[in-house]
């Protein structure tokens, strides 16, 4: 089951990438727009008018010829239609990875920091085909979302992958379930909210004139208003999981350590974010203040998320070490 759930990852990584290039294709030829006629068609107006009040003159208006449809508006269609059935499929392989693993290890598969990227990282997918079954409008999102799970996926095979092991004996507990699987569903979300955060950026910058890089990416990003109400959406229904977690995280270290809190890394960074995200969303639902001032703001939440999730087990040791990485 382990080296089945090493194949999965691999084929999924292969179907997000060519799902990316897909959404590339469509990405490209998305400006596509009907020709219109070579030559305009023009009429002959009549000298004169009859007595019975018909015209005289003849026209000579040819009917108006139906416009060329660029072959590139259907390819586009076609490739970014290709690229959702790929990343489903993507997405299957994934969760079979990542449920393989946990049959492998006779485990939930949140042992490690490698098991833990595997979860988040698909529910950052489901939710995203979740977020495109309702609004398929924003369909172009898909390129920047395979994108980030080719590189997700690749960095965790590459760089954080460990054998199957035990579950370690200060993580047998019941709340490893509660807080973990909390902590993964807000941590995906929080992932995927990232995108339409920097589209709307983006998009915004498009839409209010500047055309030097990176703002002209979004020009065929749907509009900014969406994307923007999109980021506050996610955020909303992700924050009062990420809260339960933080709150089951402490009730589970006054169980496990006799203290619910003790400025631990992974605690530390855990409050930073929730701190940064609570600003975010109270800074949204302060008028005064700009879009994209508070999406700044959840753009800054995001890299304390990732802070927490690598770089406290990279540089830093402490009671949560349990990433399997050195």
């Amino acid at each position: 089951m382990s080296a089945l759930s090493d194949q999965l990852v691999t084929f999924a990584i292969l179907a997000y990438l060519v799902a990316m290039i897909c959404h590339a294709v469509e990405y490209a030829l998305g400006n596509a727009r009907a020709v219109a006629p070579a030559a305009p068609a023009r009429e002959l107006v009549g000298a004169g008018v009859g007595a019975a009040g018909g015209t005289t003159g003849e026209s000579d208006a040819p009917a108006a010829a139906p416009a060329q449809v660029d072959r590139s508006t259907g390819g586009a269609r076609l490739a970014g239609r290709l690229a959702v059935v790929l990343t489903v499929l993507a997405a299957a392989l994934h969760l079979a990875a990542t449920v393989t693993r946990g049959i492998a290890a006779d485990r939930m598969p949140w042992g490690n920091m490698y098991e833990f990227v595997l979860t988040i990282s698909f529910i950052g997918t489901a939710a995203w085909l979740g977020v495109l079954w309702k609004r398929p409008s924003l369909r172009g999102l898909g390129l920047f979302l395979t994108l980030v799970m080719v590189l997700l996926l690749a960095f965790a095979e590459l760089k954080l992958y460990v054998e199957v092991v035990p579950l370690m004996p200060a993580l047998r507990s019941y709340w490893f379930i509660v807080h973990v699987s909390t902590i993964s569903f807000s941590s995906g979300i929080f992932l995927l909210s990232a995108v339409p955060a920097i589209a709307f950026l983006l998009r915004n910058g498009y839409e209010r004139g500047r055309r030097s890089f990176p703002y002209t990416l979004a020009k065929r990003l749907p509009v900014a208003a969406g994307l923007e109400r999109l980021t506050f959406t996610l955020h909303a229904f992700a924050f009062p999981v990420f809260t339960f977690a933080v709150i089951a995280g402490a009730i589970w270290a006054e169980a496990a350590w006799g203290r619910p809190w003790g400025w631990d890394p992974k605690e530390t960074w855990a409050f930073i974010s929730w701190v940064v995200y609570a600003g975010y969303l109270h800074a949204r639902a302060t008028p005064s203040v700009r879009r994209n001032v508070a999406t700044w703001l959840a753009i800054l939440g995001c890299l304390t998320m990732l802070m927490n999730l690598f770089g406290v087990n990279f540089f830093f040791t402490g009671l949560h070490s349990y990433a399997g990485v050195e």
